[in-house]
């Protein structure tokens, strides 16, 4: 009895064994393809059983691609050291003697005649009137003019003379200095404002200049929301000189922007901030809201040191139609005159003082990154005279 137990239990484990072995052979074969039948991937639809020419090799993957070094790496843009202020002053007396001496010389020739009757003097004052200068200061500036030749004589004082009264007309005892420096632990922080058109974006990119070549650290913020591209362009140029630009999306709030310029540059302990402002003139009302409403909004983190006003010199008369309307709407404390080496009169510099009563701090001359220079009274009259100055 015993001998037939053991025989039944043995070929009962034979049986368990072969149809274990019979079961693993059958999923072998179902998850393992024969030699002509490729492996199949989700990624790669048609491969496969339903493939109509199935592939004998397996298809990279991502990780097997190699990336280009380039990509991965991309070079810096190379940063630019700017000119200094002395050598841009030296350039911008040059090309101010070149555009501006005929008006200098011109009045020299009226004041060094022999006779200066009452015809001169009308060709003087027409003269200067034809400069741009204004009204006022012209009459203030002939009847000067006329004390002195009366008492000193013409000719060969005339030069001297004539200088000497230019040079009181502009005033060189206006303060002229930027005031966009660190202090009390904040940086300086200027709002940059003007109309569409004269240059005013280009400007600020041109004043991170001046002030990189004095070692400041500088922050822009493109709170110019919009003009299209105003905030690429402001980036450019930043990024020419290793200057960090804040931007917001196109059409956004201006005054969120000029907020987050003023906190990176507080963060970042910048020595300035420069702040691009949109240049609409819709409205005399509209214009006030919005830049009123930025002021004070930077203001809440550092005080706004600058309010620099940007006016295209061969403007004329519509720049002091801007002028004025800037000057009623928020307190400038400065201007700067580009495109003063074209067809424009010298005379602009006088006028638009005398109209905001707040001094021209910088001017620009020419294209060039390098071409807008400290604003100093007695270089540019040097210049209106013919004297191009030290080369």
């Amino acid at each position: 009895m015993a001998e037939h137990l053991y025989l039944i239990i043995a070929v009962a484990v034979l049986l368990v064994v072969g149809v274990a072995g019979l079961v693993a052979g059958t999923m072998r074969r179902r998850r393992t393809p024969g030699p002509a039948e490729p492996a199949t991937t989700a990624t790669e639809p048609g491969v496969g059983e339903d493939a109509a020419t199935p592939r004998d090799t397996p298809t990279r993957t991502v990780e097997d691609v190699p990336l280009p070094t380039d990509v991965l790496e991309p070079e810096a843009p190379a940063v630019e050291r700017p000119e200094p202020a002395q050598g841009r002053l030296v350039r911008l007396r040059a090309r101010l003697s070149q555009s501006q001496g005929t008006l200098g010389r011109g009045l020299l020739a009226l004041l060094s005649r022999d006779r200066v009757d009452d015809d001169t003097w009308q060709e003087i004052e027409d003269t200067l009137l034809m400069s741009d200068l204004g009204v006022g200061p012209t009459q203030e500036l002939v009847a000067r003019l006329r004390d002195r030749v009366r008492v000193e004589g013409s000719g060969a004082e005339a030069r001297a003379i004539l200088r000497e009264e230019l040079v009181a007309l502009v005033d060189p005892s206006l303060d002229r200095e930027l005031k966009i420096s660190r202090a009390d632990g904040k940086p300086g922080v200027a709002l940059v404002v003007g109309v569409n058109g004269v240059g005013k974006t280009t400007t600020v990119g041109k004043i991170a200049r001046v002030l990189v070549a004095e070692d400041a650290d500088v922050v822009l913020g493109a709170a110019d929301t919009f003009r299209a591209a105003a905030a690429d362009q402001l980036q450019t140029w930043g990024e020419r000189v290793g200057v960090h630009t804040v931007r917001g999306p196109e059409g956004g709030d201006p005054a969120s922007v000029a907020f987050e310029a003023v906190r990176s540059g507080i963060e970042r302990e910048a020595d300035a901030v420069l702040v691009d402002t949109a240049g609409r003139l819709h409205t005399k009302s509209g214009l006030m809201d919005e830049l009123g409403k930025v002021k004070r909004v930077v203001e809440k983190l550092a005080p706004v040191t600058e309010v620099l006003l940007v006016l295209d010199a061969t403007t004329g008369q519509n720049g002091m139609t801007q002028a004025r309307v800037f000057g009623e709407v928020v307190d400038v404390t400065g201007i700067v005159l580009t495109k003063l080496d074209g067809t424009a009169k010298g005379g602009i510099v006088v006028a638009v003082q005398r109209e905001l009563g707040v001094p021209v701090k910088l001017v620009g001359l020419g294209e060039g990154a390098d071409d807008l220079a400290p604003f100093d009274a007695e270089g540019f009259v040097d210049a209106l005279l013919g004297d191009a100055g030290p080369s």
